[in-house]
C-alpha cells in the first residue's frame, strides 16, 4: 500500500437474517481466511511431519475441522452428528492418554476440504437462523451454552491452532 491509499477496516456482515449474526459469521470467516494464508504453499510432505510429542499440523487441521462439526451439531443443533459429518471422521478424536489422535495420510487438499465441508454447514445453519434462536440457551449436561458463544468459541480455537500450525511450519521449513 503507497502512502496515498487509506485503509478502511470494518466488520461488514456475512448475509443473515441478523446483523449480528451475520458480524459473528464475518469473523469467523476472516480467522478462516488467515488460516488459509498460514497454509498457502504448504507443501504435502510436511502435513504429516511433526517434532516429538507435537501434533502435526494434518492433525491440527482434522481437529479443528471436528471440533466445529461437533459444536455445531451437539451445541447448536442439540443432534447427533449426521452420518455425511460423520463420514468425514473416521478417526477416533483422542487416544487413551488424551492425546490428539493422528491424522495421517491425507494431503493437505483433503484437510482443506474438511474444513470446507464443515463451514459449509455451519454457514447454512447460522444464516438461516434468527437473532432469538442464536441467543437461545442450551442445556447440555455439564454446561448451558448458547449459538453465540458457540461462534466465539470457534473463532478462538481456530485463531489459536493457527498460531501452532505457523510456529510447526516454521520450525519444518527450516529443517
Amino acid at each position: 500500500m503507497d502512502a496515498n491509499t487509506r485503509e478502511t477496516l470494518t466488520v461488514p456482515p456475512v448475509a443473515s437474517r441478523d446483523p449480528s449474526i451475520g458480524r459473528a459469521l464475518w469473523r469467523l470467516e476472516d480467522g478462516r481466511a488467515r488460516t488459509l494464508e498460514a497454509l498457502d504453499g504448504l507443501r504435502d510432505d510436511l502435513v504429516d511431519r511433526h517434532p516429538a510429542d507435537e501434533s502435526s499440523i494434518g492433525t491440527i487441521l482434522y481437529h479443528i475441522a471436528l471440533i466445529e462439526a461437533d459444536w455445531l451439531h451437539t451445541e447448536v443443533l442439540e443432534q447427533e452428528l449426521p452420518a455425511d459429518m460423520a463420514s468425514l471422521f473416521p478417526l477416533v478424536h483422542r487416544d487413551a492418554a488424551g492425546n490428539l489422535t493422528a491424522a495421517t495420510g491425507y494431503t493437505l487438499a483433503q484437510h482443506l476440504d474438511r474444513l470446507g465441508a464443515v463451514r459449509a454447514r455451519l454457514l447454512d445453519v447460522y444464516q438461516a437462523m434468527d437473532g432469538v434462536e442464536f441467543r437461545r440457551l442450551r442445556s447440555l449436561p455439564d454446561y448451558d451454552v448458547t449459538p453465540e458463544w458457540v461462534l466465539h468459541h470457534l473463532t478462538q480455537h481456530e485463531a489459536e491452532h493457527r498460531g501452532q500450525i505457523g510456529a510447526l511450519r516454521s520450525a519444518q521449513e527450516r529443517l
